[in-house]
């Protein structure tokens, strides 16, 4: 970005007027200023008015102008001030943004217009390109300057903020290429790469992302208020920052802390004098911090979401849902997670914004079948399905199958990615695959019905979905299946019909002799060899609603009849 001003500032500035021109806490009632969202190498959204915003001194003329597209405001008796330029095509020569304000000028260079994809969620989101199973293969051929992505600071919030900050590389717009790329989410890179080929546009990636946070934690308080699931976090949470206060905020957690140090040291004294080792619970500095900043609620939509609210965008790709897997977190998910998406798309003015969820992968090793059955992984994932089911304009990408070495951040991002560009060509694009003359395939097999047959149970799968229903390598695993003890075992599957017959799987157990409920991929870090003609995995699903008994606590997971 470039900064010019003729009266007001000599024409060399140094870093801390730049810095401080593009905050909105710097001195907004004389100086134009704009969030860091815009910015040299940005992507802005094609076909579709384009939304910029600032602050000026009150009452200032503001004209915006980029490729040929003027529009003049009035700021406010804050100094704010917001345009909306006419609808553009894609270009992907670069132009440069101005915006003038008597004479105060900042000029944003090499700007491209494509289509602005936001990608948020926790650590299997942020989790970077440098670090994936791929990047030997992908960083060295990452260079597509039309593809590009900025990078938003973690951090939490009580409140709004009206921007993000730029430092440590972060808060900066990059284009792809074997300098840049292994800081770019990998996800959200592989997602990208797919759409600018197929698409040939410019993409533009906003990586908003933090590992361990929670559906919660991008939900607004106001919304979080109406929730009955969250009522009691919320006056725990509320209790905590009154306590902070009442004992002196900074300074008296600073005296708690080092007075706390202090008598543990003492012990530690005497241990060591009588030849034993250190007492345990040593004071931990992060103990004693305020507890209004951080993975609180609303902090990370407060602080990384919020600055760029009304930012003009094709879609949404959300991965989040492990920390809902923990204790009894996965209690508010079924109220929060889809708040996520009605609060996003309320925040960027858009009540049909294009979502696509990321179903958790699992991890861990594999336990025993009663243990897994009742993992809370399977009812974070359970509730990603409903809600895709229940939400317009949102897409569930299928991830378990991914995950190789049992972690908590499965090494391989590409399917990931790829699957959920498959999505988005499919379903916001409207792509086409031209062999077959439809729609491209994007969903794996999705469960739809079941009938007893004898001992056996045959399910069937949503047209579409079940083209080229096969198992891998004849190989059954996944397979579960049960009778009215509900106690289940291994089963035996496979799949029958095909070409003129609709395909349907067959599932069964010597153990079971009369079933009546079956269950595929339903533990933390599921097993399965079910797919379609495409190879895309079917989603984990269960023919009985039986009440779940999750390891934490002793409430029970039930969903409606």
């Amino acid at each position: 970005m470039r900064i010019f001003e003729t009266i007001l500032f000599p024409l060399q500035f140094s870093l801390g007027v730049v810095l401080m021109l593009a905050s909105p806490w710097a001195d907004a009632g004389q100086q134009l200023g704009m969030p860091n969202i815009f910015g040299d190498q940005m992507v802005l959204q094609r076909n579709q008015p384009v939304r910029i915003w600032g602050w000026a001194g009150a009452g200032n003329s503001v004209t915006v102008s980029f490729a040929g597209n003027s529009h003049t405001v009035i700021s406010d008796g804050e100094g704010k001030w917001e345009v909306a330029l006419a609808t553009m095509p894609a270009q992907s020569t670069g132009q440069t943004l101005t915006v003038k304000s008597a004479d105060e000028i900042l000029l944003f260079e090499d700007v491209l217009v494509g289509d602005v994809w936001l990608c948020g969620g926790q650590s299997n989101m942020e989790w970077r390109l440098r670090s994936s199973r791929d990047a030997d293969l992908e960083i060295p051929s990452s260079s597509a300057p039309g593809l590009r992505y900025l990078r938003i600071q973690p951090g939490g919030s009580p409140r709004p903020k009206g921007n993000f900050p730029r430092e440590k590389g972060d808060g900066v717009w990059l284009p792809c290429n074997p300098e840049t790329a292994g800081d770019c989410s990998a996800v959200a890179y592989f997602f990208g790469r797919r759409l600018h080929r197929h698409l040939d546009v410019p993409i533009g990636l906003i990586n908003a992302a933090w590992g361990g946070t929670m559906a919660q934690h991008w939900v607004s308080r106001k919304t979080l208020e109406t929730l009955p699931a969250v009522r009691s976090s919320l006056d725990a949470y509320d209790e905590k920052c009154r306590k902070w206060v009442a004992e002196g905020g900074e300074q008296g957690a600073l005296e708690r802390f080092d007075l706390a140090q202090k008598q543990w040291e003492a012990l530690a004294e005497k241990a060591r004098d009588r030849g034993e080792k250190d007492p345990p619970n040593r004071p931990n500095r992060r103990n004693y911090q305020n507890p209004a900043e951080g993975r609180i609620p609303a902090g990370p939509l407060n602080s990384m979401i919020m600055p760029i609210a009304g930012l003009s965008l094709r879609g949404v790709l959300f991965y989040q849902g492990e920390n809902n897997s923990f204790g009894d977190a996965w209690i508010p998910f079924r109220e929060t997670f889809p708040a996520v998406i009605s609060d996003w798309r309320r925040i960027f003015r858009n009540d049909e914004l294009p979502f696509g969820i990321v179903q958790i992968a699992g991890w861990s090793t594999r336990r025993s079948m009663t243990y897994d059955m009742n993992h809370h992984t399977n009812i974070v994932r359970e509730v990603q399905f409903n809600t895709w089911r229940s939400t317009p304009n949102t897409g569930l990408i299928v991830s378990f199958d991914a995950n190789s070495n049992s972690s908590i951040h499965p090494g391989r991002k590409s399917p990931v990615g790829d699957r959920s560009a498959r999505w988005a060509l499919s379903e916001v694009y409207g792509a086409m695959d031209a062999t077959r003359g439809k729609s491209l395939q994007w969903r794996g097999p999705v469960y739809q019905s079941m009938e007893k047959e004898k001992d056996r149970i045959r399910i069937t799968f949503e047209e579409g979905s079940d083209q080229g229903l096969r198992l891998e390598r004849a190989d059954a695993r996944g397979f579960y299946i049960a009778g009215e003890d509900r106690i289940f075992h291994h089963a035996d599957a496979r799949v029958l019909g095909g070409r003129d017959v609709p395909a349907m799987v067959e599932v069964w157990s010597d153990d079971v002799p009369s079933p009546v409920a079956v269950r595929y991929a339903w533990s933390n870090l599921p097993l399965g060899s079910l797919m379609n003609g495409k190879e895309l995995p079917a989603y984990p699903f269960r023919t009985d609603k039986w009440p779940l008994k999750p390891h934490y606590g002793e409430a029970l997971y039930e969903v409606s009849p």
